[in-house]
C-alpha cells in the first residue's frame, strides 16, 4: 500500500538534514519491505527576501538531484500572496501563512503526516520566548512532538529531543548543501535577538540550559494536558442541552476551575486560544446583570439571560433576499448552504428525531411572520416569536433558515424540531440540526 510523508523544506540546515534522513529511510523500507513510501518536500516561497527565488531554485534542484540518485522524493512549492496587516508582525504573518500553505500542499499530496525539523534548541528558545511574553501553561508547553491540526494530517517534530549539534554533525557527515537565510541575522526579530545576543551568554553561565528548558516544556505540556482534562470534565458536568454556557453553573466552580473551563469552552467555540487579558476581563465582568458583549476572535461573546454565547461575524446573513429552496435531507450527512453561511447536519438518532420520509421534500426559507411552533408534545402551539421568548433564545441564535413541509414549520434554529413531527417510539428516526459555519468541523 502506497503511503505519502511530507517534510516542510525551507532549504536551511535543519530541514535539509531531516528531508535527507527521511528520504533515505523511505528508500530502505521500500527496498526491503516494499513499503511504497513517497516523500514530498514542501517549500514555501514567502516573498519577503530578495533571495527567495534563488532559494526556491536551490530546493528544487536539490530534490531533483536526490530523486535522480534513487531517493523516493518529490518536490512541491507554493508562493504566498498578500502581506501582513499594519497591526500584525512579519513573523506572525509568515508563520500563519506558511502553516496554511504547508497544510494545503500536504493534503494535495495525500500525505497523512507532515514532518518539521525543529530540534531541542528550538524547543528551549520557544519556551524562553513564551515566558518573556508572560504566557500561561499552554504557551510554556512550547511545541508538541505531535499534533493533529485536523482529522487527516498529523504535524510531527521527530527531532525535538535531538540537540542542535547532532543535526550539524549529520549535515557535515553527508556533506549536505543548504541555504543560509540572511534574515537570521536581523535582530529586529525576537527569536534572532534571543539566539544571537542572549543564548551564548546563557549557555556560558548554564551549559545545561538547552536540555533543562526543553525538559521544562515537557512538564508544561503535561500540566496543560491535565488542565484540559479537568476543563473537559467540568464542561461535561455543566452541559444542560441548551445553547451557550450557563454562567450560574460556571460560577459554582472555584475561581480557577471556572476560568479554566471558560478558556476551554472558548477554544471550542472560536478554535483559537483566548488571550489571558480577555480571560481576566471576563472573570471581572461576566458576573454582571443584563445583556453584555465582548469582542472575541473575530466575533462577539454575548451574555443574555444568564448564558454566554459566541457568534462569528460571518454568521450574520442578510437572509431576506435568499428566497425559498427545495431540499431532500432524508439521508444522514452534512448539507452545506453557502448562501446561509452554514449547513444542515443529519444523523441517525436512537431517540428523538424525525422520520426520514418526512425530510424528502422540504422547503427552506427565512421567516416571513405568522409561523407556528410547538416546543414539546404536550405543549400548546405558539407563534414562533412567542416560542423563542418562552425558551429564552436570544436574537442572534435565531438566525438561519426555517424548514417547512408544505406550509407547516418543521425546524427553527435555536429551538430545533417542532414536536408535531417527532417520530413515534420504535420508528426509524433522524436528528436534524442547523450549524453555522463557525460551529462546523469539516
Amino acid at each position: 500500500m502506497n503511503r505519502c510523508i511530507a517534510v516542510a523544506y525551507s532549504g536551511g540546515r535543519d530541514s535539509t538534514a531531516l528531508l535527507h534522513t527521511v528520504a533515505r529511510q523511505a528508500l530502505v523500507l521500500n527496498q526491503e519491505q516494499g513499503a511504497g513510501i513517497a516523500v514530498f518536500a514542501l517549500h514555501v516561497h514567502h516573498g519577503l527576501s530578495p533571495n527567495a527565488d534563488d532559494w526556491l531554485a536551490h530546493c528544487q534542484a536539490q530534490c531533483e538531484a536526490w530523486a535522480e540518485s534513487g531517493l523516493p522524493l518529490r518536490f512541491r512549492a507554493t508562493r504566498l500572496k498578500g502581506a501582513p496587516s499594519p497591526a500584525q508582525s512579519v513573523e506572525a504573518w509568515a508563520r500563519e501563512q506558511r502553516y496554511a500553505a504547508l497544510s494545503a500542499m500536504a493534503h494535495e499530496a495525500g500525505a497523512t503526516m507532515l514532518l518539521l525539523a525543529h530540534h531541542r534548541r528550538d524547543q528551549a528558545e520557544t519556551l524562553l520566548l513564551q515566558a518573556l511574553r508572560g504566557a500561561g501553561v499552554a504557551g510554556l508547553a512550547a511545541m508538541p512532538a505531535q499534533q493533529w491540526r485536523d482529522e487527516a494530517l498529523c504535524w510531527a517534530r521527530p527531532w525535538l529531543d535531538q540537540p542542535r549539534e547532532a543535526v550539524q554533525a549529520y549535515v557535515q557527515q553527508h556533506a549536505l548543501s543548504h541555504i543560509e537565510d540572511d534574515s537570521n541575522q536581523d535582530t529586529r526579530f525576537a527569536r534572532n535577538r534571543l539566539r544571537l545576543e542572549v543564548w551564548p551568554a546563557l549557555l556560558q553561565a548554564f551549559p545545561q540550559a538547552e536540555a533543562s528548558l526543553a525538559r521544562a516544556a515537557t512538564w508544561a505540556q503535561q500540566a496543560a494536558a491535565l488542565q484540559d482534562e479537568v476543563a473537559q470534565g467540568d464542561l461535561d458536568a455543566l452541559a444542560d442541552g441548551l445553547p451557550g454556557l450557563s454562567l450560574s453553573a460556571l460560577f459554582k466552580l472555584s475561581e480557577l476551575r471556572a476560568r479554566n473551563a471558560l478558556r476551554a469552552w472558548l477554544a471550542v467555540q472560536t478554535r483559537q486560544i483566548a488571550p489571558a487579558s480577555l480571560l481576566l476581563r471576563l472573570a471581572l465582568e461576566l458576573a454582571g446583570e443584563g445583556p453584555g458583549t465582548w469582542p472575541c476572535a473575530g466575533g462577539l461573546l454575548r451574555r443574555y439571560r444568564g448564558r454566554l454565547s459566541w457568534q462569528a461575524s460571518s454568521d450574520c446573513v442578510a437572509s431576506e433576499a435568499l428566497g425559498s429552496i427545495s431540499l431532500d435531507l432524508s439521508q444522514p450527512g452534512t448539507y452545506p448552504q453557502p448562501n446561509w453561511a452554514g449547513a444542515w447536519r443529519v444523523e441517525s438518532s436512537p431517540s428523538a428525531g424525525v422520520c426520514p420520509e418526512l425530510l424528502r421534500a422540504l422547503t427552506m426559507r427565512s421567516r416571513s411572520g405568522g409561523e407556528q411552533f410547538q416546543r414539546a408534545p404536550n405543549s400548546c402551539l405558539r407563534s414562533l416569536k412567542k416560542a423563542y421568548q418562552e425558551a429564552a433564545v436570544p436574537a442572534w441564535q435565531r438566525k438561519g433558515p426555517l424548514l417547512f413541509v408544505g406550509a407547516e414549520l418543521v425546524y427553527a434554529p435555536g429551538l430545533g424540531l417542532d414536536a408535531r413531527w417527532l417520530a413515534k417510539p420504535g420508528e426509524t428516526a433522524l436528528s436534524l440540526a442547523w450549524r453555522p459555519d463557525s460551529m462546523l468541523v469539516w
